[in-house]
């Protein structure tokens, strides 16, 4: 068996020094040297290596000490081995190579949320992820980092709002991949959001509703009638059927996996808005008709109000007048789905005028407009 030994050797008339080392194969691997100190100190670490790692420490190449040398020095602040690093780094890779691709990982997440998504959501989903991709192709999901997805949110040519919704889309991805185990964490937390300039609140004169509700045609009334006196968003009306108006009660109920915070809240049906609801009494089904949005241009068409047409305006129509009439800004964030209602009075207060706001809220149909609904039950 070979061992490791320091003996004196005559080259060219010359004394010398050699150290014999043995490899992990049973093989031997010789070092020369001139000077008898520097072959010491050698053989001395060598035969330390040997008997805290064995054999195998005495084949590294010098570059590969080097090396380790300057790994130790990077470690040595974080108190690290190079052992505890190189395993970290081993799994961290294992981690990346077995981690689902990204084309892959969106259309495993659109199939998990086809059964509960809304068309439209799950449309909007699509685009905007069908993007991602494009820009990531071939990429694994759990590579993709928070500095990655940040870069690539800066450079959409969009505006803020639309940035940050983007950046919600991916939110959702990311956390079903961390369920299904292919990324360690929704990195999309991490980045901050775009900040959105705030715009002038949007809302319907008491006029121009009163038009509006005189052009819209028996199918789509409900959909304006819910939006403007009850303030329900457009996801929302998309997916609420005649059942969730509770007649006796006077309330419309927004199930938690209708409602756009996953919460299930009520809102007053008031006066007026009964008497509007009162010839659908025994309709069943889709509140929302076919065709919604075609329909609708028609009825914002015939009112005038085609060009003028505020985003979001029946949803702030409603919380305006309902905070200027009522005066209760807890009531209102409850039946709106808001969780903080300075919210409220920074967006809706002294928006409109208690007069106008009295007069909202006794907007109730015409005999005209009963016959209309009524011929068509």
């Amino acid at each position: 068996m070979i061992k490791l030994r320091l003996t004196q050797i005559e080259l060219h008339g010359r004394p010398h020094w050699r150290v014999t080392l043995p490899q992990a194969d049973g093989k031997r691997k010789l070092r020369t040297f001139v000077d008898k100190r520097e072959a010491k100190a050698f053989f001395d670490l060598a035969r330390i290596e040997n008997h805290n790692h064995g054999t195998a420490v005495l084949t590294m190449s010098d570059s590969l000490r080097s090396d380790a040398v300057h790994a130790s020095e990077i470690l040595a602040p974080f108190r690290v081995s190079l052992s505890v690093a190189a395993k970290f780094y081993a799994d961290h890779h294992k981690f990346i190579t077995e981690s689902e691709s990204i084309e892959s990982a969106v259309e495993s997440f659109l199939a998990f949320k086809k059964p509960d998504a809304s068309e439209r959501y799950q449309k909007d989903l699509r685009n905007r992820l069908d993007r991602f991709v494009a820009d990531f192709e071939n990429r694994k999901i759990g590579d993709i980092s928070a500095a990655d997805i940040q870069a690539w949110l800066a450079l959409l040519k969009v505006a803020a709002l639309t940035r940050n919704t983007f950046a919600l889309r991916l939110s959702a991805l990311w956390s079903y991949a961390e369920v299904q185990g292919w990324v360690r964490e929704n990195v999309i937390t991490k980045i901050p959001k775009a900040r959105v300039r705030g715009t002038e609140i949007g809302i319907l004169t008491v006029d121009e509703l009163d038009r509006l509700l005189g052009a819209a045609s028996a199918e789509t009334l409900p959909y304006w009638l819910l939006g403007v006196f009850c303030g329900c968003r457009n996801s929302e009306l998309d997916r609420l059927d005649w059942k969730d108006v509770k007649w006796e009660s006077k309330l419309l109920e927004v199930p938690a996996f209708k409602s756009k915070t996953a919460s299930r809240r009520h809102i007053e049906v008031r006066p007026n808005l009964l008497a509007w609801l009162a010839p659908y009494r025994k309709h069943k089904g889709k509140i929302a008709p076919k065709m919604l949005r075609k329909r609708l241009e028609r009825d914002r068409e015939a009112a005038g109000l085609l060009a003028e047409w505020k985003p979001n305006c029946l949803r702030h129509s409603f919380a305006s007048y309902h905070l200027a009439c009522f005066k209760n800004a807890a009531a209102l964030a409850l039946e709106m789905g808001h969780t903080d209602e300075g919210l409220i009075f920074s967006n809706y207060r002294e928006l409109v005028l208690p007069a106008e706001a009295k007069k909202f809220w006794n907007i109730v149909p015409s005999r005209d407009a009963q016959a209309k609904v009524v011929a068509i039950l």
